[in-house]
């Protein structure tokens, strides 16, 4: 289910979580090739994201 990005904040191992607005957290890591998310890397891209969205995999399983 997509649910648009409300914050972030960093996790115990300095990786970045979107805050979603269902309540849920999800990671959004860039790991090239794996996870390519270069906006992240930049608090400037980091609120240009805030809005969009995200498919929540929690959300999902409910």
């Amino acid at each position: 289910m997509k649910q648009k990005i409300v914050a972030f904040h960093k996790d115990e191992q300095d990786d970045w979580l979107a805050e979603l607005a269902c309540g849920h957290t999800q990671h959004t890591r860039h790991n090239p090739p794996w996870q390519n998310r270069l906006w992240v890397s930049t608090a400037e891209n980091r609120m240009q994201a805030i809005g969009k969205e995200l498919n929540c995999l929690k959300c999902d399983e409910e």
